[in-house]
């Protein structure tokens, strides 16, 4: 009798609920007691999350354990964590205050812990807002190339991926809403990033190791761009841009919107860009690589095939319930841009240029993305958060009217998080990680053969607060597999330029090329484990380790010709040169086994949150094993292209590139970034910011296209109707270069911009003009394939309007 009771009892518990369902009211203020409007109040581990009303007032009903930690993040406060123990009768009427921070602080989408930039123990930067709208260029790397530890590869500006910390290519991932972007930006610099800054929300950068949530592609860093084309929340709100720059007579025109229909939730996002060739400044000189560095464009002071247009729209549904969202949407990117620098050498008749070929790039790209949170509430599963995308990418080069190249990739993704509940005070779960990619390039320049790439991974990710103390623990592992069944081992009699060498000796007719399959497996893993130590109040200091292990890409493997917009004929690490000075094939198969990169990173970080200063610093090093990088071998090769030679002038170069070999050493990457910003007064902000990158071989020697030490301030002032800044960034002398790679000289960039707020038809509008390059200085980039053919462009002065509702 006394079991029956005892059974009934936990039948009657469970039926009537958790005992502990227990309610939180309370009130959000500042530092003077004042009620702070509209902060984000978020239970930590559960998914609940209210908005605090006028008076700074929030509620929660029914909060399932005996304590609950509150998250509150609000404009122009530091976030702040609160642990809470709930009583039976739960808590009423408390007080949470909040400490202004001259930092900007937002909340980042890239972790699925959703913590804002001063709270993860790897540094993270987040562009948004008008800070964003201001800043975006038609690329990518150089929309970023102002934040703190982030460089611009700059390809002409037609072209350009963030550089984090001296890395890039398929060492930074770019990613969409959280995955990847499916374009083929890794291959080469002058493939486009299919992502689009001008109807983005925000974008982030997490500088450091991200491997644990991404993927061994993220091993130097992730950017992640995040839009609202899968609708959120029951809100209705858009905004639209329209822009004219007058350096390449840009126009851009961009808009989105969002609504929602009882609880379906509708986006749509449409813009078009178009811009000529770009001016450069009056003293720059565009030149080719030949000895008499003849002007490309030096009458017209612009750089040819700079031009572009690009147009592009997505639209999105989801379905939006108590518990979470579904949704799914559609887009489609369509581009053309120039190549510039894409010249074969055509002989010069006497008294004339070398003409530059028109070429250009012709990309298209459909992306369907599916993305989901659910809050399912079950004794072993808090949450569960899908994200899957499929997408279409084809991107031709155009010579002449005539397609010489084209370029497809094909890619299927998908990433589930299983979250626990808070077990222990322990939160987190597992991650669940699959990628696929189908790579084919085909034509005159195919310098990659057809590959197809496949990842499958899991990953742990942990975090817990032990007092004043975050600590984040995370592994992952992975198997990696790249497939190519035709791959090309061609005759290649590469040469010095100070060998006397007669093209009439080779029969080029007789060419034998080796065709054979390829298979790497690679079972890569990753451990981390980071800390954040809130110390004091207003300050914390964070620390991260991290092993991160990285198979090489397709292309740093198999690649075997000529890669015109890099000016270079490039061979893969499947490849090595050939060590017998008497033998005509200057490259052949490397015996040698294929190892993966490791890289073993520390990052320490200070913030200073609260008060009128904010100061972030960072310091990182970075050991990596095995690094993959471009060598310049000092051969040359044909480019494939016809070239003219007579006896009277002996062998014509002008049709031959430089011989790049993919080879791996041991490298050393260590630095600092630095950030301060001072509120002077409530109109007035001060910034200054500061990064260095060292990137060395361990056997000594430089790393090729190190971004050089940079030092920037801007003094900004914002009123409520006006608001203005002014910026001057200094790169200093870039001298630490590898062999064969000349030095870059230092140069001062200033820009400006003035922005006037008003309100009018039920929107706020901002009109605005910005300039940069104001003193119409030369500069060249250090990190760019192209620096001694495309300078940065001169004087530009922008006007725009842009409005939202």
């Amino acid at each position: 009798m006394r079991r029956k009771t005892i059974v009934a009892s936990l039948i009657a518990a469970s039926l009537s609920g958790p005992l502990w369902a227990q309610s939180v009211q309370g009130t959000v203020v500042d530092e003077q007691g004042q009620p702070v409007a509209d902060a984000w109040v978020t239970v930590v581990g559960q998914n609940k999350k209210v908005k605090t009303d006028a008076s700074g007032r929030f509620e929660f009903k029914d909060l399932q354990s005996k304590q609950a930690e509150l998250h509150i993040e609000a404009g122009s406060f530091a976030h702040r964590n609160f642990r809470l123990d709930l009583p039976a009768q739960g808590l009423q009427s408390i007080q949470l205050a909040l400490n202004p921070t001259a930092l900007e602080v937002i909340d980042i989408k890239a972790s699925p812990f959703h913590a804002s930039a001063t709270e993860s123990a790897l540094p993270v930067s987040v562009l948004a807002g008008d800070r964003l709208k201001m800043n975006q260029q038609s690329t990518l790397g150089d929309t970023l190339k102002n934040e703190v530890g982030v460089h611009s590869n700059f390809y002409g500006s037609v072209a350009s991926s963030p550089i984090i910390r001296g890395l890039d290519g398929p060492r930074v991932l770019i990613t969409q809403n959280g995955l990847d972007a499916g374009d083929a930006s890794r291959v080469g610099p002058d493939h486009s990033v299919s992502a689009e800054a001008s109807t983005a929300s925000q974008i982030e950068v997490l500088r450091g190791p991200a491997t644990l949530f991404y993927g061994s592609g993220a091993i130097g860093g992730v950017v992640n761009v995040v839009d609202n084309r899968i609708p959120t929340e029951q809100v209705t709100k858009g905004e639209w841009m329209l822009q004219r720059e007058s350096v390449n007579n840009e126009k851009l025109a961009s808009g989105s919107a969002q609504t929602f229909v009882g609880q379906t939730g509708l986006y749509a996002d449409v813009f078009w860009r178009d811009n000529d060739d770009y001016s450069i400044p009056g003293q720059a000189e565009v030149h080719h690589d030949d000895e008499d560095h003849d002007h490309e464009e030096g009458a017209s002071g612009k750089v040819v095939n700079t031009a572009a247009t690009a147009k592009g729209f997505s639209v999105g549904s989801s379905y939006l319930l108590e518990n979470g969202f579904v949704g799914v949407s559609f887009g489609q990117l369509k581009r053309e841009y120039g190549i510039p620098g894409h010249s074969h050498g055509g002989h010069e008749e006497e008294g004339e240029e070398q003409a530059e070929e028109s070429v250009y790039a012709d990309l298209k790209q459909d992306r369907v993305q599916f993305l989901s949170e659910l809050e399912l509430g079950l004794s072993w599963l808090q949450q569960l958060n899908s994200r899957i995308a499929y997408t279409d990418y084809q991107h031709m080069e155009i010579e002449e009217g005539v397609v010489g190249t084209t370029f497809k990739n094909q890619s299927e993704e998908a990433r589930f998080e299983l979250l626990h509940p808070v077990i222990a005070d322990w939160r987190g779960g597992i991650s669940l990680h699959y990628k696929h990619s189908d790579f084919a390039a085909v034509g005159d320049e195919a310098f990659t053969p057809p590959s197809s790439s496949e990842m499958l991974a899991i990953a742990l990710m942990e975090e817990r607060h032990f007092g004043p103390v975050l600590l984040q623990l995370g592994a992952r592992t992975e198997q990696v597999t790249i497939d190519a069944s035709d791959v090309l081992l061609p005759e290649l009699a590469a040469h010095s330029h100070d060998e006397d060498v007669d093209d009439h000796d080779h029969d080029h007719d007789a060419e034998f090329i080796r065709v054979f399959d390829v298979e790497h497996k690679f079972k890569p893993y990753s451990l981390s484990a980071g800390a954040v130590w809130d110390f004091t109040e207003g300050y914390n200091l964070g620390l991260s380790l991290s092993r991160s292990e990285r198979a090489p890409s397709a292309s740093e493997l198999l690649s075997f010709g000529p890669h015109i917009g890099t000016g270079s004929y490039e061979v893969g690490a499947l490849f090595s040169r050939n060590t017998d000075p008497d033998a005509e094939q200057a490259i052949v198969l490397n015996r040698q086994p294929i190892e993966m990169e490791v890289a073993n990173n520390l990052d320490l970080t200070f913030r200073k949150i609260s008060g009128d200063i904010g100061l972030v610093f960072n310091a990182f090093y970075n050991k990596v094993d095995n690094y993959y990088y471009q060598q310049n071998t000092g051969l040359f090769a044909e480019s494939g292209h016809s070239h003219d030679h007579t006896e009277e002038e002996g062998h014509d170069h002008s049709g031959e590139l430089p011989v790049y070999l993919f080879v791996a050493e041991d490298v050393i990457l260590h630095g600092f970034e630095s950030q301060l910003v001072w509120q002077i007064a409530q109109p007035y902000r001060f910034t200054v910011q500061a990064d260095y990158i060292r990137a060395r071989l361990d056997r000594g020697g430089d790393l090729p296209r190190t971004p050089p030490l940079r030092l920037s301030s801007e003094l900004a002032y914002e009123g409520d109707q006006i608001s203005a800044d002014l910026r001057l960034t200094r790169y200093f002398k870039q001298d630490k270069v590898s062999e064969l790679e000349s030095a870059t000289a230092g140069y001062n960039l200033l820009d400006a911009s003035v922005s006037y707020h008003f309100s009018g038809a039920l929107q706020d509008i901002v009109l605005y003009v910005k300039g940069e390059n104001l003193t119409d200085e030369e500069a060249r980039v250090h990190t760019s394939f192209l620096k001694d053919k495309t300078p940065l462009p001169g004087r530009s002065l922008g006007l725009g309007i842009r409005g939202q509702f």
